[in-house]
């Protein structure tokens, strides 16, 4: 079968109308992150280049482009909190990703609630039916493939603290439909969320 491809190098453009390298590595969970700075200053910000690394110890890691208020605060402090955007907190995700000053309370703007966590000092979003409390084992400057050094950092953070709305557990199983997860698609503005009909079953080989 002969497909019709279209190749690029990303050094070179990609030539379409908008660059689908996001929209390829999709769709991905958003990481709602939380973390504070030395005076006590909360930010909240989603980041979607974000995922889980390994099982034990839990590592969760999340990369900014830009060295933002959320690297910082962590450096500083190495905690932070990632806290599951759903469906129903979608347009008060949108309103966290704001380019505010770095004084600005997203948590208010945005009509959140900062809840005190239980292990580390940094609080996470009490409307969130899933949050992580971590502790950071790494942060990285990326870099290319040349070994030069990109505006970039990622922050991989061991998970000590697991917070889950018992509504969302059946028969002890998470069911990850029922939270109605929202997730970073293509394009400028593509999101998506999935529902149990999307659900079905595979058992790994013995």
């Amino acid at each position: 079968m002969t497909k019709d491809i279209h190749f690029y190098e990303p050094a070179n453009g990609h030539g379409l109308t908008h660059d689908p390298f996001n929209a390829l590595v999709a769709p991905r969970p958003i990481g709602w992150i939380s973390s504070q700075d030395n005076n006590g200053v909360l930010n909240l910000a989603p980041y979607s280049f974000f995922n889980a690394f390994n099982y034990r110890p839990p590592i969760v890691g999340f990369s900014s482009i830009g060295y933002k208020d959320s690297i910082r605060n962590i450096e500083a402090n190495g905690e932070f909190c990632w806290s599951l955007v759903t469906q129903d907190l979608a347009e008060r995700m949108n309103e966290t990703s704001a380019p505010v000053e770095a004084d600005v309370n997203e948590y208010a703007h945005a009509g959140l609630t900062a809840q005190k966590s239980r292990i580390i000092s940094v609080p996470h979003v009490a409307e969130s039916p899933v949050s992580f409390e971590c502790k950071v084992s790494q942060v990285l400057q990326l870099t290319g493939a040349d070994g030069q050094a990109v505006e970039t950092w990622m922050v991989l953070g061991e998970v000590v603290g697991v917070h889950i709305d018992r509504q969302l557990l059946c028969d002890g199983i998470y069911d990850t439909a029922a939270a109605q997860p929202v997730m970073r698609g293509g394009g400028p503005a593509d999101y998506f969320s999935v529902d149990s009909s999307q659900r079905f079953w595979m058992h790994r080989p013995k």
